[in-house]
């Protein structure tokens, strides 16, 4: 009982801390990805995304970042599409209270490697994934098109002289194959949902022991 109190509290300070939400207009705008190699940075914004995931076109000249961000996924553009829309079915209780908790915590330092807030960087990493990821939990549903719509800031992707490289820690052991499926921003996007989703599930609880009740006698 005590633990599903702090897991609703934990929600609830989740989202009394984000009850000021942005208007839908200045969201759209919002830069869901700065691709940051070098000296060079290339935007992608929220609306790129959404109308990639509405329509399944892809404007090369407008969306140059982004249609690199596919190819370099190692997924056909259909499968990203797909798994950036796939929902899943969660608790935003149970979610809140699996990334607030310290395997929470690592779980959010180790999935911002070289994904976090352009400005903040890895100082706010954890408290932005986790507010997005929180947010869009509230209906009970988690999917990595909805988690890209409630981030609170611009994010970028990370590739700059040695510190850091570009690649993200995909979640999902054992379901990426090569360096592009299990390192790449987008790859990283389509498992990330599925693990908040497997994290946060409750255990099965354990059957009770039936006790055998001795016949009564007949006389």
């Amino acid at each position: 009982m005590l633990k599903r109190i702090s897991a609703g509290l934990a929600a609830g300070a989740a989202l009394s801390s984000l009850a000021v939400l942005p208007v839908q207009a200045e969201i759209n705008t919002r830069s869901t990805v700065r691709w940051n190699s070098g000296g060079a940075v290339y935007t992608t914004k929220l609306a790129d995304f959404q109308e990639f995931l509405e329509t399944g076109e892809l404007d090369y000249s407008t969306n140059r970042a982004l249609h690199s961000g596919i190819k370099n996924s190692g997924w056909t553009a259909e499968e990203i599409r797909k798994g950036l829309s796939k929902q899943y079915k969660v608790n935003v209780v149970y979610v809140a209270r699996f990334l607030y908790s310290k395997k929470g915590y690592k779980f959010l330092e180790n999935q911002t490697k070289s994904y976090f807030p352009y400005w903040g960087m890895k100082k706010t990493a954890v408290q932005a994934l986790r507010s997005a990821i929180v947010l869009d939990s509230v209906d009970g549903k988690l999917s990595s098109a909805g988690i890209m719509k409630m981030l609170p800031v611009d994010m970028r992707l990370a590739d700059t002289c040695g510190t850091f490289d570009g690649a993200q820690n995909v979640c999902a052991k054992g379901k990426c194959q090569g360096d592009q499926q299990c390192t790449s921003l987008l790859s990283w996007y389509v498992f990330l949902p599925a693990c908040v989703q497997a994290n946060s599930a409750l255990p099965e609880p354990a059957p009770r022991a039936v006790t055998p009740v001795p016949a009564r006698p007949l006389w």
